[in-house]
Protein backbone atom coordinates (compact mmCIF):
# COMPACT_ATOMS: atom_id res chain seq x y z
CA UNK A 1 0.00 0.00 0.00
CA UNK A 2 3.28 2.33 0.68
CA UNK A 3 4.58 1.42 -2.88
CA UNK A 4 1.10 2.10 -4.34
CA UNK A 5 0.53 5.59 -3.14
CA UNK A 6 4.55 6.60 -3.61
CA UNK A 7 3.96 5.59 -7.01
CA UNK A 8 0.61 7.81 -7.37
CA UNK A 9 2.47 10.69 -5.92
CA UNK A 10 6.46 10.51 -7.39
CA UNK A 11 5.13 7.91 -10.67
CA UNK A 12 8.47 6.25 -12.69
CA UNK A 13 11.08 8.15 -10.33
CA UNK A 14 14.30 6.08 -9.59
CA UNK A 15 14.06 6.58 -5.67
CA UNK A 16 10.82 4.87 -5.39
CA UNK A 17 12.02 1.78 -4.01
CA UNK A 18 14.34 3.12 -1.25
CA UNK A 19 11.76 6.06 -0.35
CA UNK A 20 8.75 2.94 0.23
CA UNK A 21 11.66 1.29 1.96
CA UNK A 22 12.16 4.38 4.02
CA UNK A 23 8.35 4.60 4.99
CA UNK A 24 8.05 1.18 5.46
CA UNK A 25 10.83 0.51 7.83
CA UNK A 26 9.12 3.84 9.87
CA UNK A 27 6.20 2.99 9.96
CA UNK A 28 7.18 -0.36 11.34
CA UNK A 29 9.85 1.10 13.86
CA UNK A 30 7.75 4.31 15.33
CA UNK A 31 5.85 2.24 17.92
CA UNK A 32 8.44 0.00 19.19
CA UNK A 33 10.52 3.80 19.51
CA UNK A 34 8.14 5.34 21.27
CA UNK A 35 7.70 2.59 23.76
CA UNK A 36 11.40 2.18 24.18
CA UNK A 37 11.26 6.17 25.35
CA UNK A 38 10.02 5.14 28.69
CA UNK A 39 10.90 1.42 29.06
CA UNK A 40 13.76 0.33 30.75
CA UNK A 41 16.16 -2.13 29.31
CA UNK A 42 18.46 -4.84 31.06
CA UNK A 43 20.10 -3.73 34.56
CA UNK A 44 20.88 -0.30 35.02
CA UNK A 45 23.58 1.27 37.59
CA UNK A 46 23.95 4.77 38.89
CA UNK A 47 26.75 7.11 37.37
CA UNK A 48 29.67 6.28 40.13
CA UNK A 49 31.64 9.35 38.35
CA UNK A 50 31.69 12.52 39.85
CA UNK A 51 30.11 15.83 38.44
CA UNK A 52 33.25 17.31 35.90
CA UNK A 53 31.64 21.20 36.93
CA UNK A 54 31.73 19.86 41.09
CA UNK A 55 35.07 18.40 40.94
CA UNK A 56 36.43 21.54 39.47
CA UNK A 57 35.28 23.63 41.82
CA UNK A 58 36.50 21.03 44.71
CA UNK A 59 39.82 21.39 43.00
CA UNK A 60 39.80 25.41 42.96
CA UNK A 61 38.69 25.81 46.47
CA UNK A 62 42.13 24.20 47.54
CA UNK A 63 44.31 26.31 45.50
CA UNK A 64 46.21 28.40 47.79
CA UNK A 65 45.88 32.12 47.51
CA UNK A 66 48.25 33.57 44.73
CA UNK A 67 49.14 36.95 46.12
CA UNK A 68 49.59 34.81 49.70
CA UNK A 69 51.77 31.99 48.08
CA UNK A 70 53.86 34.81 45.56
CA UNK A 71 53.14 38.25 47.43
CA UNK A 72 51.79 41.04 45.37
CA UNK A 73 51.23 40.62 41.77
CA UNK A 74 53.48 44.30 40.82
CA UNK A 75 56.52 41.81 42.49
CA UNK A 76 56.12 38.56 40.16
CA UNK A 77 58.60 39.06 36.97
CA UNK A 78 56.06 37.49 34.96
CA UNK A 79 54.00 40.70 35.35
CA UNK A 80 57.25 42.74 34.18
CA UNK A 81 56.70 44.45 31.00
CA UNK A 82 59.36 45.46 28.20
CA UNK A 83 59.85 49.60 28.53
CA UNK A 84 59.48 51.85 25.37
CA UNK A 85 59.80 55.59 25.21
CA UNK A 86 57.04 57.95 24.65
CA UNK A 87 56.21 58.70 20.85
CA UNK A 88 56.81 62.42 20.41
CA UNK A 89 55.92 62.78 16.77
CA UNK A 90 53.47 60.77 14.45
CA UNK A 91 55.61 59.01 11.91
CA UNK A 92 54.90 55.67 10.00
CA UNK A 93 57.98 52.91 10.10
CA UNK A 94 58.39 49.04 8.19
CA UNK A 95 59.67 46.38 9.68
CA UNK A 96 60.26 43.05 7.94
CA UNK A 97 60.70 40.36 10.57
CA UNK A 98 63.29 38.21 9.62
CA UNK A 99 64.41 34.71 11.41
CA UNK A 100 67.34 33.39 11.53
CA UNK A 101 67.75 29.66 12.17
CA UNK A 102 70.09 29.34 15.12
CA UNK A 103 70.33 25.47 14.16
CA UNK A 104 70.30 22.71 11.32
CA UNK A 105 66.73 21.48 10.61
CA UNK A 106 67.59 18.10 9.44
CA UNK A 107 65.44 15.24 8.08
CA UNK A 108 64.48 12.06 10.25
CA UNK A 109 66.83 10.11 7.68
CA UNK A 110 69.82 12.88 8.65
CA UNK A 111 69.34 15.14 5.29
CA UNK A 112 69.98 18.91 6.19
CA UNK A 113 66.68 20.55 5.05
CA UNK A 114 67.65 24.15 6.67
CA UNK A 115 71.42 24.92 7.22
CA UNK A 116 71.93 27.20 10.49
CA UNK A 117 71.61 31.13 9.92
CA UNK A 118 69.11 30.49 7.11
CA UNK A 119 67.25 33.53 7.39
CA UNK A 120 63.24 33.83 6.05
CA UNK A 121 60.21 36.20 6.30
CA UNK A 122 57.18 34.52 8.15
CA UNK A 123 55.10 37.33 6.63
CA UNK A 124 55.91 35.22 3.63
CA UNK A 125 54.19 32.42 4.78
CA UNK A 126 51.57 33.88 6.98
CA UNK A 127 49.57 36.49 7.97
CA UNK A 128 48.60 38.66 11.13
CA UNK A 129 45.08 38.98 10.55
CA UNK A 130 44.40 41.32 13.84
CA UNK A 131 46.53 44.62 14.74
CA UNK A 132 48.72 45.35 17.78
CA UNK A 133 48.29 48.10 20.08
CA UNK A 134 51.29 48.47 22.09
CA UNK A 135 50.05 51.13 24.39
CA UNK A 136 51.58 52.08 28.37
CA UNK A 137 49.01 51.91 30.79
CA UNK A 138 48.16 55.91 31.03
CA UNK A 139 47.06 55.30 27.35
CA UNK A 140 44.68 52.72 27.74
CA UNK A 141 41.42 54.42 27.38
CA UNK A 142 42.98 55.70 23.70
CA UNK A 143 43.47 52.26 22.76
CA UNK A 144 40.33 50.92 24.00
CA UNK A 145 38.77 53.43 21.68
CA UNK A 146 41.28 52.49 18.93
CA UNK A 147 41.11 48.91 18.89
CA UNK A 148 39.08 47.28 16.89
CA UNK A 149 37.42 43.95 18.42
CA UNK A 150 39.79 41.42 17.23
CA UNK A 151 42.96 43.68 17.68
CA UNK A 152 45.43 42.97 20.39
CA UNK A 153 46.27 45.73 23.06
CA UNK A 154 49.71 45.49 24.80
CA UNK A 155 50.74 47.30 27.54
CA UNK A 156 54.84 48.74 27.93
CA UNK A 157 56.24 49.05 31.36
CA UNK A 158 54.05 52.52 33.02
CA UNK A 159 54.73 53.95 36.23
CA UNK A 160 54.75 52.27 39.63
CA UNK A 161 51.18 53.61 40.72
CA UNK A 162 49.85 51.84 37.22
CA UNK A 163 47.27 49.19 37.91
CA UNK A 164 48.42 46.09 36.23
CA UNK A 165 47.45 44.17 33.70
CA UNK A 166 44.83 41.75 35.53
CA UNK A 167 43.43 44.64 37.57
CA UNK A 168 43.02 47.11 34.06
CA UNK A 169 41.35 44.09 31.68
CA UNK A 170 39.00 43.13 34.49
CA UNK A 171 38.32 46.44 35.18
CA UNK A 172 37.51 46.89 31.29
CA UNK A 173 36.31 43.68 30.54
CA UNK A 174 38.80 42.99 27.77
CA UNK A 175 42.07 40.77 27.88
CA UNK A 176 45.24 42.67 28.14
CA UNK A 177 48.97 41.73 27.32
CA UNK A 178 52.67 42.27 28.65
CA UNK A 179 54.96 43.96 26.16
CA UNK A 180 57.49 40.96 26.05
CA UNK A 181 60.97 42.49 25.98
CA UNK A 182 61.98 39.31 22.98
CA UNK A 183 58.33 40.65 21.12
CA UNK A 184 59.34 44.74 21.40
CA UNK A 185 62.76 43.17 19.94
CA UNK A 186 61.45 41.67 17.13
CA UNK A 187 59.09 43.87 16.43
CA UNK A 188 61.76 46.58 16.72
CA UNK A 189 59.16 48.60 19.08
CA UNK A 190 61.15 51.48 20.74
CA UNK A 191 58.04 54.09 21.58
CA UNK A 192 54.68 54.04 22.34
CA UNK A 193 51.68 54.45 21.24
CA UNK A 194 52.44 52.29 18.41
CA UNK A 195 49.94 50.04 15.81
CA UNK A 196 51.50 47.22 14.50
CA UNK A 197 49.75 46.23 11.07
CA UNK A 198 50.93 43.67 8.19
CA UNK A 199 50.98 45.08 4.45
CA UNK A 200 51.97 42.87 2.19
CA UNK A 201 55.01 40.79 3.63
CA UNK A 202 55.88 43.92 5.88
CA UNK A 203 54.33 45.35 9.03
CA UNK A 204 54.26 48.81 9.21
CA UNK A 205 54.44 50.70 12.88
CA UNK A 206 52.52 53.65 13.45
CA UNK A 207 53.94 55.97 16.27
CA UNK A 208 50.92 58.06 17.46
CA UNK A 209 52.32 61.17 19.11
CA UNK A 210 49.50 61.11 22.12
CA UNK A 211 49.33 65.25 22.28
CA UNK A 212 48.16 65.72 18.99
CA UNK A 213 45.42 63.41 19.73
CA UNK A 214 44.29 65.24 22.99
CA UNK A 215 44.79 68.87 21.25
CA UNK A 216 42.45 67.75 18.27
CA UNK A 217 39.71 66.25 20.98
CA UNK A 218 39.79 69.43 22.67
CA UNK A 219 38.88 71.78 20.05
Amino acid sequence: MVARSLHRHFGRCPLLPLLAAVATTMGVLTPSTAMAATSKIGRTWPIAEPDALSEIEGRAAHVPDMKSAFGPRENWSAMKAATLGIAQADRNRTVVPLYTLEQDIRLPDGKLLYARGYSFNPLAYVSLPQRLIVVHPRDLAWALRTARPADFILLAAGSPGDADAITLGERHGRALFLLEERVKVRLGLKVAPAIVAQTGQKLVLTEVDRRKTDRRAAR
